[in-house]
């Protein structure tokens, strides 16, 4: 029996972690894998708790394991983990520099298409890469290992003296249904959705995959264009084993698609609404399910869904179809107003900071998410992840090279006329124009759900934004009473 360390990294970035900790649902999973092969597995949230590369040393000395393995993860979606590769690469090098002994090992988007420029960089101390889906290779891997048979696994990459290599990709699991996280292995108490009503947060992956080709996004590549399901029964059972023991409230489907097949996700609702487990679900979904489902969105908030994110990315027909997102921006509207009139919680993304941005662009985009007027609006910076196509259509461009940046908020691409600090400014203009226009909208709401929620969130994502962007001079509105009303 072998002890393994999932280790989170110890990363932070404006945006993601602002309004909720998310559990490490990628390590749950690879944990409870190590648990069904016989091995001993411990989930340290480094992340979630906030704490420091010398407490994950730590951490390590304490717990003297055999294996250390972490991720390029960041909660929610796998699209921005590269911003956590350098510090995941400095979690390994810590373990081998506690003892030469333990087996580093590596997962992730990022690290299954970069092994070798991770492996080029002798400082770097993996001993194995899991590309693609990891659980079957990891199972593989530990037990092929004390027998020395590690370099004939599937899934992996490795130096083998001056030569990198990578053998064929695992097969992926065909019954999704007999993957169990360990979700016993986690301190729930770390995991708090933070808006009102607040309480613990989960998250879960109904499915796995996408087959949609956007040029910005890992999915598709990572999963090979495949897309599996969990059963509804099977979902279900996860759900109340969540919610009776461990208390949870609010439940993210971090899917990249949950919604793909109609009939499977109403049976999905109808499970959920039949069970009235009393939780709270957000969701990512396509804005041309959001439509083809018009006549069903009801079920949608009967089911518990209170906030669905749409990424609607852009006004620009030309734009849109660079990004290959397969919508318009009239479809974006149609899904927003949709969801508008089944009362859940709209939040829609608008990327700034393209090749050919300029001032008027960036008004255009502002104006574009007034018009189209979601409850909440974000505004992620273009990141070529280096993996994507994006990337390639890019590169004369990208004038940042550290990875930790890729954050969605740091500019990483110099646009033909403007500085990089003018995209820093504009996206700081982006917030206080669209929020300056919508919270006095929120604040006329009739007292409710709605309203309360709202503001909560704003108070949240304002709190943590003026660390990170200047304001001064601007009539956005940044301060919160102690009553939740926003200070006019």
């Amino acid at each position: 029996m072998s002890k393994i360390l999932f280790v989170t990294a110890p990363y932070f970035c404006w945006g993601v972690q602002v309004v909720g900790t998310w559990p490490p649902l990628h390590l749950a999973y690879l944990a409870g894998a190590a648990l069904d092969a016989g091995d001993e597995a411990r989930i340290y949230d480094a992340m979630n708790k906030k704490h420091s590369f010398e407490d994950i040393r730590a951490e390590i000395q304490r717990y003297q394991p055999d294996y250390v393995m972490t991720l390029d993860y960041l909660p929610v979606t796998g699209a921005i983990s590269t911003a956590t590769v350098p510090a995941a690469l400095k979690i390994l090098n810590i373990a081998k520099e506690v003892n030469p002994n333990i087996v580093t090992l590596l997962g992730g988007p990022h690290p299954s298409f970069m092994y070798e420029e991770i492996y080029e960089d002798q400082e770097n101390l993996v001993d194995y890469i899991l590309c693609g889906e990891p659980e079957q290779t990891l199972k593989d891997l530990v037990a092929a290992i004390p027998k020395g048979e590690a370099k004939n696994v599937a899934g992996i990459a490795f130096r083998d003296g001056d030569k990198i290599v990578a053998n064929k990709r695992h097969h992926h699991i065909a019954k999704l249904d007999d993957l169990k996280p360990a979700w016993h292995l986690l301190d729930w108490d770390d995991y708090q959705y933070k808006v009102e009503p607040g309480g613990r947060m989960a998250s879960i992956l109904t499915s796995r995959g996408c087959d949609m080709g956007c040029a910005f996004c890992s999915q598709r590549m990572f999963w090979r264009e495949d897309w599996r399901c969990r059963t509804p029964e099977n979902v279900i059972d996860e759900i109340e084993l969540l919610v009776t023991t461990y208390d949870i409230k609010f439940i993210t489907l971090i899917d990249p698609y949950p919604t793909k097949h109609r009939d499977r996700w109403e049976l999905l609702l109808d499970r959920l609404i039949e069970r009235n487990f009393g939780v709270y679900f957000l969701i990512e979904t396509r804005v041309e399910d959001i439509i083809r489902d018009a006549d069903i969105l009801h079920k949608y908030r009967d089911a518990g869904i209170i906030h669905v994110y749409l990424g609607a990315e852009s006004a620009d027909k030309d734009t849109l179809n660079s990004l290959n997102k397969g919508t318009s921006f009239e479809q974006n509207k149609q899904a927003l107003d949709l969801l508008r009139e089944a009362e859940i919680i709209t939040e829609a993304s608008f990327m700034v900071g393209f090749p050919n941005e300029t001032w008027e662009t960036i008004e255009n985009t502002i104006e574009s998410a007034k018009y189209l007027n979601p409850d909440i609006a974000v505004f992620p910076v273009v990141t070529p992840m280096p993996f994507t196509p994006l990337h390639k259509e890019m590169k004369d461009r990208i004038r940042v090279w550290d990875y930790s940046k890729y954050n969605l908020v740091t500019p990483i691409v110099e646009p033909y006329e403007m500085t990089m600090e003018e995209i820093t400014q504009a996206l700081g203009t982006c917030y206080m124009k669209f929020y300056g226009n919508k919270v006095q909208e929120i604040v006329e709401l009739e007292d409710g759900f709605k309203r309360k929620y709202m503001l909560s969130a704003f108070r949240e994502m304002m709190k943590d934004h003026g660390e990170h962007f200047d304001f001064a001079g601007s009539d956005m509105p940044m301060h919160f009473n102690t009553g939740g009303m926003p200070a006019l």
